[in-house]
Formats: C-alpha cells, sequence, structure tokens
C-alpha cells in the first residue's frame, strides 16, 4: 500500500553582516502562531512554482527588506524529524554575506521584529537554528580562507586595515599585518583609490577597492586565492 509523504520544505537565510570590528547575524523575532516570541533565523517554506534560492530572496525581502550580494547554500537540516513542533519540515540553509553598514532593515510579514546581534551574543534561537547558525559561522571561516568572500562583508570602498580586521575578528586569530598586506596585494585584485578617509589614530589613508572583474579573469586562468595564518 502507498504511503503519501506529508513533508513540507522550507529555506532558512543566515545573514552575516560585518561593523565596528565585529561580526554580525540577522534575526527576526516571529510573531505567528503562540503567544510566545522567538528569535529565529529568516525564512519560510517554499512555494510550489518556487526554486529554493528564489525563495530565500522573496523570504528576507519580505522579512526583512534585505537584498543580497553573495549566497551560498550552506546544509539540508532534517534528520532530526521532530526539529519543527508543527509539522515535518525539512529546512535547506543558506548563507549570506552583506554589507552591514550601509543597510536598512525593516520586518514585514510575519516578523515582529528584525535585529543584527553579535556573534557571541546569541540567543536562545527557535527550532534548531543555533545549530545551522554554528554550521554557518564553521563555513564563513574556512571559506574566507581560500575565497575573497570578505570583501562581501565590506562597503565598496574601504581601509586596508578594515580587511585586516575583518580577518583579525572572523577568523579569532591575530595576523602578521605586514605580510598579510603584503600577500593581498601581490594578487593584483584590489586597487588603490585617491579617495583619503580619516582615520582616528595616525595619518588619513586611502581607500582601495576590490576588482571583483579581475579576479574572475584570474580564477578562469587558474589562480588560487589562499590565506593561511601561522
Amino acid at each position: 500500500m502507498e504511503k503519501l509523504q506529508n513533508i513540507r520544505i522550507a529555506v532558512d537565510a543566515i545573514v552575516f553582516g560585518y561593523k565596528n570590528n565585529d561580526l554580525y547575524v540577522l534575526l527576526i523575532e516571529q510573531k505567528f502562531g503562540s503567544a510566545d516570541k522567538y528569535w529565529a533565523l529568516p525564512g519560510g517554506l517554499v512555494q510550489n512554482e518556487e526554486s529554493l534560492s528564489d525563495a530565500v530572496i522573496r523570504e528576507l525581502h519580505e522579512e526583512t527588506n534585505v537584498q543580497l550580494n553573495f549566497m551560498e547554500q550552506l546544509y539540508t537540516f532534517g534528520d532530526d524529524i521532530f526539529r519543527d513542533s508543527r509539522n515535518r519540515v525539512i529546512s535547506v540553509a543558506y548563507y549570506a554575506l552583506v554589507d552591514a553598514s550601509n543597510l536598512e532593515i525593516k520586518a514585514n510579514t510575519d516578523a515582529e521584529r528584525v535585529q543584527w546581534f553579535k556573534i557571541d551574543e546569541i540567543p536562545s534561537l527557535a527550532f534548531d537554528h543555533n545549530l545551522i547558525l554554528k554550521k554557518a559561522i564553521a563555513r564563513l571561516k574556512s571559506k574566507l580562507t581560500y575565497e575573497p568572500i570578505g570583501f562581501d562583508l565590506l562597503p565598496n570602498e574601504f581601509l586596508f586595515s578594515d580587511l585586516e580586521n575583518l580577518y583579525c575578528t572572523i577568523l579569532e586569530k591575530e595576523i602578521d599585518r605586514r605580510n598579510f598586506r603584503k600577500k593581498i596585494l601581490s594578487y593584483g585584485i584590489l586597487e588603490q583609490t585617491d579617495k583619503i578617509a580619516p582615520v582616528k589614530n595616525g595619518r588619513p589613508a586611502k581607500l582601495f577597492k576590490f576588482n571583483k572583474l579581475k579576479y574572475n579573469l584570474l580564477v578562469k586562468e587558474g589562480f588560487h586565492f589562499e590565506i593561511k595564518f601561522a
């Protein structure tokens, strides 16, 4: 006798932002269902006519007003059949990187509030979202060393010290700043602009920007980006 499945497919988004030398993640406070409110990752059920990626983009826009530059599928969560007490739900998680310093977030639809949380100040989240976030942080740390995704967390133009601090913060390691600068510049994927940004300590410094087009061309020629720490 054929058994009918009663499984729903959802998407969850782990949106990372970086500002003031801290790594943040975007969370929503949900308001549907019970009277109890709780923080959770943005996301929801996939509609019948949608692809998974389209569902992530829609949910983020509806719940947080965020549009993405970088998004990548992370993992599928469904081994725990009771991860959602309401239904059997399999969630496909995506992680994304945005420039949090120039982003207007706004709660909508089934989100009561939307807020940036520092990674070391994450509350107890709904469902298995703390587990999902933990896996996303591990992926971010790993990928940062072999692909220049860190630039998606920075403004289009930035101080070189901002890039150094970003790596130190996310990887939780001190770096040899002189060697780091020498290696990054040797790749030829950063351009120094003529714009000067005032700094709090020391003398004013020039701003840099990432040349994504040149990086993509280098990749086609076999270029390999790699950042290692002792």
